[in-house]
Formats: structure tokens, C-alpha cells, sequence
């Protein structure tokens, strides 16, 4: 059982399934989480059964649906549970539930509650992928090489309905840019570099197909970009369920975005990527994937973490031009692989 609330985060879960069922070819894998990450659970082959929390456990309202939640669990018979999640309102549901074992990261709302507890490592010490990996061996002991990149399932009949549903022509490449950024300007690569980009991207492929995908709250800026640009661009920002939205990142020719769920989405299906960064880190959640390729300045600030820059302008993303990334996506289409490119 496994309890993660983002979409980054959960695709960063699939090794550590993938290494439980290599270790035990006959364990049966549960996925609790909210409706926000369950179609990600659902492409991960090594998970039988998506249970979805309710919203109010996803939003941390109260012990009170954990404890309900707990209770609802204890008849299922569960013998481990793996808590991705730091909230303790999750560990609280499993040690309700009576699952014997409960495995996860020593935090502070969680120590009492979990009885197999592997020390943090450190901030930014591992990969998140490697990070949660952990948890397959035994409190202290190293992993045995390197982790494998995420990987998920491609629906073939869902990216049919989803290309007939929205309208996605099947003769040109699917170019897809996806600028959402949920942790503030810091994070989000300039909306008229998007749409400069899209301007440049229809000068070199003029038959490919660009879209714009992201949530309802990025629809404005999808606008925005589309506006700029001058050119046919398809906003779908908010028009898609989480389901649909990775369809369509599943059968797409190439996708732009920055340190984003989106990012992992597109990295896990193998999709030519360029991944902008700026006050994040990609030593610690790049895309992986060969055929991603990362644009990073690396300043003397960065990375800062910070969700606003606090020197007024963000350097670090301002100052990665379009064409800079028109060149890199190319690369990445004809599949010239290349890790962090750190300052030029």
C-alpha cells in the first residue's frame, strides 16, 4: 500500500513497486491515494487495486477521516504498508488498520506510528526515485546498484479516444507544452519564452500539432501563450481529466515543461523532453529518461528553492532563450541523449 499526493511524486514511486514485485513475484501491490494521482497508480502494471482516499484525507482535514479511513482498510487484511507521504494522517490510517508492518522515512509526525524506520538521508542527498527505492531492503542497508527510471503503461485504446475526443490530428507530430509551475514564478519558465517557442516550433515543424496542457489554473496563461505566439496553438489547460491529460503526454512527439508532475509523466513514457529548470535542482528530480534532456543555468543562486526570486527578476529562467531550447528539443526528437547542461 502506498499513499503519495502528488503526481512528480507518485510517478517517482514506480521503482520501489517495481522492486517489491521483483523480490516477490507473487505479492499483490495496492495503491491508496487521492483522485489526483490514482490514474498514475492505474499505469503502473506492478499495482492491482487503486484505492482512492476521499479528498478531505488527500487534504489533511482532520484525524477523523483517517481513523474512517483506517477502519475501512482493517478488513482488507493488509500485511505492509509503505508510507510515501510525511503527513502522519496516512500511518495513522495503517496503524488502525492493524497492518503489522509499517515502513517509511523517520519524520517527526510519523516515528510513533511507523515500526520500520529508515533515517532520512538528507536533503537532496538522493534522487526522489532512489529515495523512496529505500524502502524495499532493510533500515540501513545500501541499495544494490543503480535505480531504474520510472516507467509507465501506454493505453492504446485510451490515446485513441482521447485524440478523437479533443480533436488531435494523427499526421504531424504532437508538440506539447506544458508550463505549470505550482510553486510560484521561480519555477515557471516565462510565458512569452513559450510563446516564442511555439512561434519558432511552427517555423520548423510546420505540420506538427501544438498544445498547450495543463490544469484549469495554468488556462490563463495557456491563453497567454497562445496569444503571443500568433500561431494556431491549442489550449487544452483545464479542459482534460488527469487521466486524459496523460494520454495525451503518452503519445506525444515532444513535450517542453519545467520541474513539474508533467515533467515525470513525460520522462516515464519516454518522450522526447527538454525540462527547464531554474530555482529547483535537477541533480535531484531531473527527468528520467534518456531521451530527456535538461536546460539549467546553474547561477551562483540557484538553486534557491524559492517560489518567488527574491532578487526581483529570475535570472535563472529569464536568461534560457527560446531557441536555446528549440535546439535542445530538436536533439531530443532525434534522440541525442544528454544529462544536466550546467552553465555554457
Amino acid at each position: 500500500m502506498v499513499a503519495t499526493n502528488r503526481i512528480g511524486e507518485a510517478v517517482m514511486a514506480q521503482p520501489l513497486l517495481a522492486l517489491l514485485r521483483q523480490r516477490d513475484r507473487t505479492l499483490r501491490i495496492d495503491a491508496l491515494c487521492t483522485p489526483h494521482t490514482a490514474a498514475v497508480f492505474r499505469a503502473m502494471p506492478e499495482v492491482g487495486e487503486v484505492l482512492e482516499a476521499p479528498d478531505s484525507v488527500g487534504r489533511l482535514s482532520g484525524t477523523a477521516a483517517f481513523v474512517r479511513l483506517g477502519w475501512q482498510l482493517r478488513a482488507r487484511g493488509y500485511q505492509r504498508a509503505y508510507l510515501l507521504s510525511g503527513e502522519p494522517g496516512p500511518a495513522l490510517s495503517a496503524l488502525i488498520a492493524g497492518i503489522p508492518e509499517r515502513i517509511g522515512h523517520s519524520r517527526p509526525g510519523q516515528r510513533r506510528l511507523l515500526n520500520r524506520l529508515h533515517e532520512p538521508s538528507g536533503a537532496g542527498a538522493l534522487p526522489l526515485a532512489a529515495h523512496y527505492a529505500q524502502l524495499a531492503f532493510a533500515p540501513g542497508e545500501p541499495l544494490p546498484g543503480d535505480v531504474r527510471a520510472p516507467r509507465l503503461m501506454r493505453c492504446a485504446r485510451r490515446e485513441r479516444s482521447v485524440r478523437t475526443r479533443f480533436g488531435l490530428g494523427d499526421t504531424g507530430p504532437l508538440i506539447l507544452l506544458c508550463p505549470g509551475a505550482e510553486h510560484g514564478l521561480a519555477r515557471r519558465w516565462p510565458t512569452r519564452h513559450y510563446a516564442a517557442l511555439a512561434s519558432l516550433l511552427c517555423d520548423a515543424w510546420p505540420e506538427a500539432e501544438l498544445v498547450v496542457l495543463g490544469s484549469a489554473r495554468e488556462r490563463a496563461t495557456a491563453t497567454e501563450i497562445a496569444a503571443l505566439s500568433g500561431q494556431p496553438v491549442r489550449n487544452l489547460a483545464g479542459a482534460t481529466a488527469i487521466d486524459e491529460a496523460i494520454a495525451i503526454v503518452s503519445q506525444a512527439g515532444a513535450v517542453v515543461t519545467g520541474d513539474s508532475g508533467m515533467m515525470h509523466l513525460a520522462a516515464a513514457y519516454g518522450r522526447p523532453q527538454v525540462a527547464v529548470f531554474g530555482a529547483t535542482d535537477p541533480r535531484h528530480t531531473a527527468p528520467r529518461s534518456p531521451r530527456a534532456r535538461v536546460e539549467w543555468l546553474h547561477l551562483p543562486c540557484s538553486p534557491c528553492f524559492g517560489h518567488d526570486c527574491p532578487l526581483g527578476q529570475p535570472d535563472c529562467l529569464h536568461l534560457i532563450a527560446p531557441a536555446v531550447v528549440l535546439d535542445s528539443l530538436s536533439k531530443a526528437m532525434r534522440f541525442e541523449a544528454a544529462g544536466i547542461r550546467p552553465v555554457r
